[in-house]
């Protein structure tokens, strides 16, 4: 049976209507968006031939008109990294005239279509995705939306050639092994995390251009609670390296705890290194060794380069990005004589 409109011509909402859609899935039909489901896509078309749809040209004028709003897919905004990154991306954002839509993600394949489907809802001039997982990464790279996107692993510091988090890495294992340390063993992040990922290999080939080996490994999920896990999961062998290395401050938290209380001394027996330098570190007892790194300049970096791929930008915008630095606290010391 027929959809009947009367005399008025046929709006996307009528469209939206008859096909069980919202009007925005009926917009990004009509831009070309690919990244819809097929059956999606047949309800769309077949009540826009029904309707015998016909876009308005006044419509079509403001379609045709300058994008100014930026999507962003973020992963455990309650981490310090992801969240102060976006911080500098809606900073940056605002001076250069747009505005962020942020959708959440907690990682599985149900949750990423949702998000995706949020902050599709808009045009977007381009997409960031903060602080997710190989997952994520790998959901949006398989679909065609139709936009350009960027992660934030993509940032390299202005002096050097190396992404931030691969320079971290490496900055952590250059400390401890300038204090004597050769026995070292390390927390990583999740293994889906690509800056979990550059921050190990980063660690990894320090020790492997010292002639060393990493003691042992154990991957904790960024919280103090894995940090704890890792130490208590440890035999007597492997605890009897001089340092280790977490990949963020909350790790390293949980690792300083759990050993102090089956009897170390940090840093006297043990070297315990964090990265991130949190607000808290300096506050642990004692107080945390860590890199710190500039979230917020690398947001603003990361924006600039994706309005660049979106030819909304002409150059980088003069953003410079500085290298991460070891903060040295009391947590870290030379390695004890043996």
């Amino acid at each position: 049976m027929g959809h009947t409109v009367g005399m008025k011509s046929a709006t996307i909402y009528d469209v939206a209507s008859l096909a069980g859609v919202s009007h925005q899935t009926v917009t990004r039909y009509l831009q070309g968006f690919e990244g819809m489901r097929p059956h999606t896509r047949e309800r769309v078309k077949s009540a826009l031939e029904e309707l015998d749809y016909r876009p308005n040209p006044a419509a079509r004028m403001l379609r045709a008109s300058r994008v100014n709003r930026i999507g962003a897919l973020a992963h455990r905004l309650q981490e310090s990294g992801p969240s102060r990154v976006l911080a500098g991306v809606a900073a940056q954002a605002r001076r250069r005239g747009y505005t962020l839509d942020i959708a959440t993600v907690e990682g599985d394949p149900e949750s990423i279509e949702d998000a995706l489907a949020v902050v599709l809802e808009h045009r977007l001039a381009g997409l960031i995705l903060a602080g997710v997982s190989q997952t994520v990464i790998d959901a949006v790279s398989s679909r065609n939306i139709g936009m350009p996107w960027i992660t934030d692993t993509g940032a390299i510091p202005s002096d050097q050639d190396a992404s931030v988090n691969t320079v971290v890495g490496t900055l952590v294992a250059e400390h401890l092994l300038s204090l004597g340390h050769r026995r070292i063993g390390y927390v990583a992040g999740p293994a889906l995390w690509q800056a979990a990922g550059e921050r190990r290999d980063g660690f990894a080939a320090a020790l492997g251009n010292a002639g060393l080996e990493v003691a042992w490994e154990r991957v904790g999920d960024w919280s103090a609670g894995s940090g704890a896990a890792a130490w208590e999961s440890l035999d007597p062998d492997e605890r009897a390296v001089t340092a280790i290395a977490a990949a963020n401050d909350s790790m390293a938290l949980g690792v300083l705890s759990a050993a102090t209380r089956s009897g170390k001394r940090v840093p006297d027996d043990l070297s315990v290194i964090g990265t991130d330098d949190t607000s808290e570190a300096r506050f642990l007892t004692p107080p945390l060794t860590t890199v710190a790194m500039d979230f917020e300049a690398e947001g603003a970096y990361l924006l600039d380069r994706l309005l660049e791929q979106a030819h909304a930008l002409p150059d980088h915008g003069g953003v410079s990005l500085r290298a991460p630095h070891v903060v040295v606290r009391d947590s870290t010391g030379p390695a004890p004589v043996v």
